[in-house]
């Protein structure tokens, strides 16, 4: 398979009132056309930023990318104009922002808003554009009369399938959905996800999916990547990391969902916090809040081990020197 995104030793900050923020560190991620990620981590992991590396719309100051490759189709996005930039994002990289209320403007009608990415891109006339708006609109569960209509005459779940509407209208080859079901009740969770899968399927999108639910993961996903305090600490295939789950971190999110088999009165959560950024351990960055750290943890970083094809762990336990752990 073609790989369409290949991310090498991605290192960003964040650099204000004399504090160094480091947002993300060293990551390495590669993703083949037609292919799913899941980026799962708790909120502080880097998991936007990096989305918003990939996209380069860092805020500049204060973010800098200090170090690293970001490999579209081979090309090397960090070291594009913007003037190119502009042209691959939206057409053939395109965003599902976090949150739909503030990612739409609200003086504009939703149609307009789809024309827009149509006609910067596609070079269509005014009408031609409005046409295809219509298309998309309905093709995303939405009739196509109300075009003329603005964004607060929508509700939550509507809104979010405007702005895949506008993320899709050009037929990207990549998808980055941040939380694309945050704020959203159950049942349109489920029916923006399936739309989601299904005009990727339909478009054979390659996409990045930025969450912390484990159970979209399974549903969405064909590889992982848990991502802790701006690092990746375990990736591989959705089969290796649910049913061969190694890193502490890793086994700490599966423990804290309710499993409907057990019996239990509550669930077992990570103690601690995820450290400050701009004060990381000098060790494993989940040295602290970790119940099978040793010495060797809180000096040195661990590197990325493959415990099984495809499957790889940032952590001492992995690497068969399990006798520097207490």
């Amino acid at each position: 398979m073609d790989k369409v995104l290949e991310i090498k030793n991605l290192t960003i900050q964040y650099r204000a009132d004399n504090r160094v923020v480091e947002a993300v560190n060293k990551l390495n991620l590669s993703l083949e056309k037609g292919e799913s990620l899941g980026l799962v981590g708790e909120t502080g992991a880097g998991k936007t930023t990096t989305a918003l590396g990939i996209m380069g719309l860092i805020p500049t100051p204060p973010g800098v990318v200090t170090e690293g490759e970001i490999l579209f189709n081979g090309e090397d996005l960090l070291k594009q104009s913007k003037r190119k930039l502009r042209e691959v994002r939206g057409k053939k990289i395109s965003m599902i922002f976090q949150d739909p209320m503030t990612s739409l403007n609200p003086v504009v009608t939703v149609g307009d808003q789809i024309a827009e990415s149509i006609r910067i891109h596609e070079k269509l006339s005014k009408a031609d554009a409005a046409v295809k708006a219509v298309e998309i609109l309905e093709m995303v569960g939405i009739p196509g009369e109300r075009y003329g209509e603005y964004p607060h005459q929508f509700s939550g779940g509507m809104k979010q399938r405007v702005v895949i509407a506008i993320a899709l209208s050009c037929n990207p080859e990549l998808l980055l959905a941040d939380e694309p079901t945050t704020a959203l009740d159950v049942t349109i969770q489920a029916q923006v996800l399936d739309l989601i899968v299904k005009l990727k399927k339909e478009k054979q999108t390659s996409m990045i999916l930025i969450t912390h639910d484990l159970g979209i993961v399974a549903e969405v996903c064909d590889k992982v990547a848990i991502m802790y305090a701006g690092e990746i600490v375990e990736y591989g295939s959705l089969e290796r990391i649910y049913n061969n789950t190694c890193h502490p971190y890793t086994k700490g999110l599966f423990g804290s969902i309710p499993d409907l088999d057990s019996h239990v009165k509550r669930l077992s959560p990570i103690p601690g916090l995820m450290p400050d950024p701009a004060n990381l351990p000098k060790g494993c960055s989940f040295c602290p809040r970790c119940s099978c750290a040793g010495e060797r943890c809180e000096t040195e970083n661990p590197g990325m081990v493959e415990v099984e094809p495809g499957h790889f762990v940032k952590c001492f336990m992995c690497t068969g020197k399990e006798e520097q752990h207490v």
